[in-house]
């Protein structure tokens, strides 16, 4: 014969949240390490940080500290917060919260956590389970975990949030040198994208500032839009009829790529003087140097195009 299961009201197996279920998980604290995946040691109760009560802590066998919050009620924002203070206080490097209901938002807060920060996040969902007319039976269930997918996750987005930080930063220094130099750039704002663009005076070209990790560009981007591809090589090249004159008012050379894998065509120098992640020392330096090449490149190729039909 096969039995039934059948869900059983938590406040039937513990009337008490405090009193009875914190000091079950305690006494069974084994029934948590099945479901978090590591073992659980030392586990004492309502331990006090300033204000705030922890229902469990515990180590793992590496010595960590673990906390652990525990409801027979759904998930809210006070025990989330608390969860989150306590980590901090208690110096721990996992937390462990248990609840019967977790609502979506604290799925996804506790998700977040995982990705943010180097520590360790555990959502698990409690049920009283039996059987016919056995004893009712607790039952974790994890719902949300650290995992090396999530990890990975977290570290590119803290890489990309780190990447837009500097740039926008090497950007204003850039900008700051530009407007004391020539009006081109003085209506454009820091920002945390790959380049900064300000218009030519002819619809489809603009003058460019750019950067990566190493280096910096000045350049002139030809791009009438979707269909344009014909309509850009043909600016290019009659700008390019003048290139001996450019290069000469620029006093260096140029880098005239028609891009044939796009449709935009584009005339640049490159700096190799530093990138966004070099030092602010090494910013001031490229700083001057793509300023500098701006003035006069922006000069030579603005006469060009005031004499070439476009």
């Amino acid at each position: 014969m096969i039995g039934k299961i059948e869900k059983v009201p938590l406040r039937s197996i513990w009337k008490h949240e405090a009193l009875d279920f914190t000091r079950w998980l305690q006494e069974n604290s084994d029934v948590i390490s099945q479901a978090v995946g590591f073992e659980l040691l030392n586990v004492e109760r309502e331990q006090s940080t300033g204000n705030f009560n922890v229902d469990l802590v515990a180590e793992d066998s590496s010595g960590h500290t673990i906390i652990i919050e525990n409801q027979l009620e759904k998930s809210d924002h006070d025990h989330l917060g608390k969860i989150i203070t306590c980590l901090s206080s208690f110096d721990a490097q996992v937390a462990v919260w248990i609840v019967a209901e977790p609502r979506p938002e604290h799925i996804g807060a506790v998700s977040w956590l995982n990705e943010s920060t180097s520590a360790k996040f555990y959502l698990l969902k409690v049920e009283g389970l039996r059987i016919g007319e056995s004893a009712p039976a607790p039952l974790l269930t994890l719902i949300v975990g650290p995992s090396e997918a999530i990890e990975n996750a977290g570290k590119t987005k803290r890489e990309k949030k780190e990447r837009h930080e500097l740039r926008k930063q090497f950007w204003t220094v850039v900008l700051e040198k530009s407007k004391a130099k020539h009006l081109l750039f003085n209506a454009i704002s820091p920002s945390d994208a790959t380049y900064l663009s300000a218009g030519a005076g002819k619809s489809g070209i603009s003058f460019q500032f750019w950067v990566n990790q190493e280096e910096a560009r000045v350049a002139l981007y030809i791009d009438k839009g979707k269909g344009s591809d014909a309509v850009n090589v043909e600016i290019f090249n009659k700008i390019k009829e003048h290139q001996k004159e450019i290069e000469s008012t620029v006093g260096f050379p140029l880098d005239w790529d028609e891009l044939p894998e796009d449709r935009a065509c584009i005339i640049r120098k490159t700096f190799t003087t530093a990138g966004y992640k070099s030092s602010e020392e090494a910013w001031a330096r490229v700083a001057d140097e793509i300023t500098d090449a701006m003035v006069s490149f922006e000069k030579a190729v603005s006469k060009v195009l005031k004499e070439i039909k476009i």
